[in-house]
């Protein structure tokens, strides 16, 4: 049980970050969002959390942007008292191929993936530091394991998450912080709902359980991980992809 403790999930409103903040709340943890734009998903979102008994609050954050990390993780922080658990889970697509991926697009996801993620944590450890405790959760992508044809920016950027979490992992595990990784394969949200039907049918062939995942079945994952049952397992990459990374 989390009860007694605040997570603070980035991409909270839909998709695996939303599953994520329910099982959390389940837990009995308080929650607190980040989104980037859409204030009726985050409002809805947080009365979901607050039917489940717990305080649940919304911010709406750029997390590319360091000021506006580290404006946002402080008055979360004051409003709830504490934070204990970090799941950097927000993240953005900008598909092509190589040769018709601009500039722009590679940096645009790079900047949210990967560096929004760089920037919260770097906020959030100084909190979990003066703890002496704290559980950070990346959501990362087999993807970042194994490539991706038309995501060379997405690829990169989940890789580089995935060296992230062992760099700070390591660093951190001293100070009673663990840092893990989940690795997620064909989920069922929003993302993979915008996918052509063949380029669907074509992934699932590909996966030995012959099905996409749901985002309950990442956020059962997280929900152990952000647990104290977790706290001898860090700088781990946990796939949850249906076998498609063996």
């Amino acid at each position: 049980m989390l009860k007694g403790q605040t997570a603070l999930v980035t991409g909270g409103t839909r998709g695996i970050g939303r599953a994520i903040a329910l099982r959390l709340a389940k837990e009995g943890a308080n929650i607190a969002v980040f989104y980037a734009s859409n204030d009726a998903a985050a409002q809805r979102t947080v009365e979901e959390l607050e039917a489940l008994g717990v305080q649940a609050r919304a911010y709406r954050c750029d997390i590319s942007c360091a000021e506006e990390v580290k404006q946002n993780v402080r008055q979360a922080a004051e409003e709830f008292g504490s934070l204990e658990i970090l799941v950097n889970n927000a993240g953005i697509t900008a598909d092509a191929l190589l040769p018709q991926m601009s500039e722009e697009a590679f940096d645009r996801v790079v900047s949210t993936n990967l560096k929004g993620a760089f920037l919260v944590t770097q906020q959030v450890y100084r909190i979990f530091f003066r703890k002496r405790y704290g559980r950070i959760i990346n959501i990362a992508s087999v993807a970042g394991m194994m490539g991706n044809a038309g995501q060379a920016n997405y690829s990169a950027a989940k890789a580089g998450l995935i060296g992230l979490t062992k760099t700070v992992a390591k660093e951190s595990a001293a100070r009673g912080i663990t840092c893990n990784a989940i690795a997620p394969g064909f989920i069922e949200t929003d993302m993979t709902e915008k996918l052509p039907e063949a380029v669907k049918e074509g992934a699932v062939a590909q996966i030995p359980v012959r099905r996409m995942g749901k985002p309950e079945e990442v956020a059962a994952l997280a929900a152990f991980l952000a647990s104290g049952e977790a706290s001898y397992i860090t700088g781990a990459v946990l796939p949850v992809d249906g076998g498609l990374n063996m």
